[in-house]
């Protein structure tokens, strides 16, 4: 009798593995888009009864991008219609090379976002530049202010930036801050009492209750972004905190570049900040308030380009993409975190194997180690194929820059990592301006002047056990 029983919980458990082996196999099959990744689930989950079924379940799906559609794929979009003027594909031939025509062309199917005429971007370094021209508009404010950030840090600056925004609150401006949840909790205590103290209308994006949930480390809001009045707006790498301020010399300086922005464009970041902002507290921003008639003090064409788990999943990915095949001479990337998936890769190589002189600058002291080690890890490919690596001394720089043949630029709030181009809210913006272009890169030049090359021999005639510790960290870099 009990042998029978036996038999019997294991038959159903046999049509219980077999079945949700086939399921999972299934949904792999039918979704994994990557053909390796397929293959490899598939593997594990016929290998490993049960346990590689439960697996898939729990870290197989792509439960990033689904929660997002979720939670943001029924949002209304703003629309400000007339508000600001597109720059007509007809205009192209007159003023784009042919290869910049095609890359707008593809960055305006992908991004859905105008390319707009008119803009003007100054470079700002560090908080030593930026701090100032933000608060002094701020300070200047009348009638709306909105602030997104990743990190407002409970220090001398980020409380700088409270008692100003208070003030402007005190003055009858229109006053919105938006800090991502998980960004708040790198100061302890937060900043949160003081904007409380200041009566300044706050939100934090994506909350947790528990550390162990899964948006604590996904669905971040990364972008940064001020807009004053709806006409001059400032936007890039740069968080708010004292480190920035590398002139005062803070325990632990971090370099970045950020800028102020103005024309047309400024009216696309208040955009994707009312979207951020009406998903977060479900009220809408619109009118005169936040939206004016834009006007145009520069020539610089420049489009907004949103990047994020939902709706504009792999915008940015796929433009930079574009931008590597249309690269005809030379490319500068610098960003502090590279760990560029299969794709960029095989772009990066490409471009340097027909030629094209491609730099990628990176901080020779980072604040992770562990995406360090990873980076390190997959490097070697790069090298023997042709695309040169520089190491800068100093402090961890934080900068973000992009620039292909001194024609087109990108700049804005996303890392070269799969957790900037896949899991988290992003907002860059691309340029068409040979001057700007060409004046980032000579900033890039005087960073790589003073950096260090990474030689092929470097990585291979490294110790063992580095080798070894960078390539485990490098299995984890679609988590870091």
């Amino acid at each position: 009798m009990v042998e029978a029983d036996s038999g019997i919980l294991a038959a159903l458990f046999a049509v219980f593995y077999v079945g949700l082996a086939i399921a999972a196999s299934g949904h792999a099959i039918l979704n994994k888009q990557d053909s390796r990744a397929a293959v490899a689930w598939v593997g594990v989950i016929w290998l490993a009864p049960l346990m590689g079924s439960i697996l898939y379940l729990m870290f197989g799906i792509n439960r990033i991008r689904r929660r997002a559609a979720e939670l943001r794929g029924e949002m209304p979009r703003v629309d400000q219609g007339s508000a600001v003027r597109a720059y007509a594909p007809e205009d192209m031939g007159r003023e784009l090379p042919r290869e910049m025509q095609a890359l707008a062309r593809l960055a305006d199917r992908v991004s859905r976002q105008p390319l707009l005429t008119g803009n003007r971007l100054t470079p700002l370094s560090n908080g030593d530049e930026a701090y100032p021209r933000m608060l002094e508009a701020i300070a200047g404010a009348r009638q709306s202010i909105t602030l997104s950030t990743y990190i407002f840090s409970n220090d001398a600056v980020g409380r700088d930036f409270a008692r100003s925004l208070g003030q402007a609150v005190r003055r009858g401006v229109s006053v919105r801050v938006l800090v991502d949840a998980v960004g708040l909790r790198y100061s302890v205590p937060s900043i949160i009492r003081h904007l409380r103290r200041e009566r300044v209308p706050y939100a934090r994006f994506m909350p947790t209750r528990t550390p162990l949930a899964m948006p604590f480390m996904n669905l971040r809001n990364h972008r940064k972004m001020l807009v004053v009045d709806g006409l001059l707006g400032f936007s890039g790498g740069m968080n708010i905190a004292a480190g920035n301020c590398v002139e005062s010399q803070p325990r632990h300086p971090i370099r970045d570049m950020h800028f102020a922005v103005e024309g047309p464009v400024v009216s696309e970041l208040q955009t994707v900040f009312a979207e951020d902002w009406a998903f977060s507290c479900r009220e809408q921003l619109n009118g005169e308030r936040w939206f004016p008639k834009p006007y145009a003090p520069g020539t610089t064409l420049s489009r907004v380009i949103p990047d994020g788990p939902d709706e504009n999943l792999d915008c940015l990915r796929q433009v930079i993409v574009g931008a590597l095949s249309v690269a005809r001479r030379h490319v500068r990337i610098m960003t502090p975190y590279f760990l560029p998936d299969a794709t960029v890769q095989d772009a990066l190589k490409t471009a340097a194997l027909r030629g094209v002189t491609v730099d990628v600058v990176l901080p020779l002291r980072n604040n992770l180690p562990m995406v360090d080690w990873a980076c390190r890890g997959q490097l070697e490919g790069l090298l023997q194929w042709g695309v040169r690596v520089w190491y800068s001394p100093g402090e961890f720089d934080h900068s973000k820059l992009f620039t292909v043949d001194g024609r087109w630029c990108m700049v804005g709030s996303a890392n070269w990592d799969p957790r900037s181009l896949r899991l988290n809210f992003e907002c860059n913006l691309e340029c068409y301006d040979p001057r700007l272009a060409r004046s980032l890169e000579r900033m890039v030049d005087q960073v790589r002047a003073r950096a260090e090359p990474l030689e092929l021999a470097d990585l291979r005639n490294a110790r063992l056990p580095v080798r070894l510790r960078n390539g485990i960290a490098r299995l984890m870099s679609p988590y870091l």
